[in-house]
């Protein structure tokens, strides 16, 4: 992770007018920050000293189970806050995140500024839409999982998660993920392979018809 300094700093604060959230003036306490590629946001296990506000790229969030197994849990695009449940509830993150993209965000120390988020009301009712939509998205997606065929849902998946029209997660996640056999994921990825879609690479796939994709993934 990278802070950014002037004049990119104000750049980025005048392009995302993250102030519009707040009651009191948030501007001063706000840094910018990068994330590389694969880089954690989150670590499990950690206490978060910022509150992030994704503007700009992917992350995704999982969960390592006691027995090693890792859950994908979701992808966050911008706009999204994290960090948002710890802050309210005090706790360690239970969860990583972890960018899949290169990723930029306004980050609000906690430490300093706890009190005051907690009583702005202005905040805490973004933050109540905010939790209410993602809510509504998880469910939709769990919805989804269960009514669509997989064509359509790994057209979408992979178009939340590629970088840069190059999708590269791990099969065996995104079996658990979607809910589907090993044997029927490898069975839609070598159709989508045949109709010119997508073609594979060394470690993932290359996306070659976005369009193509994106209209199976509204079809779901």
């Amino acid at each position: 992770m990278q802070y950014l300094v002037e004049p990119l700093h104000s750049s980025y604060i005048s392009r995302y007018p993250i102030q519009d959230l707040f009651s009191f003036p948030i501007t001063p306490f706000v840094k910018v920050c990068q994330f590389e590629r694969g880089e954690f946001i989150f670590k499990e296990g950690s206490y978060p000293e910022y509150l992030y506000y994704l503007v700009e790229g992917k992350a995704k969030l999982y969960v390592t189970h006691e027995n090693g197994k890792v859950s994908l849990i979701s992808f966050l695009q911008a706009p999204t806050f994290m960090g948002e449940i710890e802050l309210l509830n005090e706790e360690r993150i239970s969860k990583a995140i972890q960018t899949v993209t290169k990723v930029t965000c306004l980050a609000i120390p906690i430490h300093t500024c706890k009190e005051k988020l907690l009583t702005d009301a202005t905040f805490l009712k973004h933050l109540c839409i905010f939790l209410s939509k993602k809510a509504t998205t998880i469910s939709a997606k769990y919805t989804e999982n269960q009514a669509y065929p997989l064509i359509n849902r790994l057209a979408a998946f992979i178009l939340d998660s590629a970088d840069h029209h190059f999708y590269k997660e791990k099969h065996t996640e995104v079996c658990e993920y979607l809910g589907v056999s090993y044997r029927h994921l490898l069975h839609v990825f070598a159709q989508l392979s045949a109709e010119n879609i997508i073609k594979k690479q060394a470690r993932g796939y290359l996306i070659k018809d976005q369009n193509r994709l994106q209209q199976l993934a509204k079809e779901g």
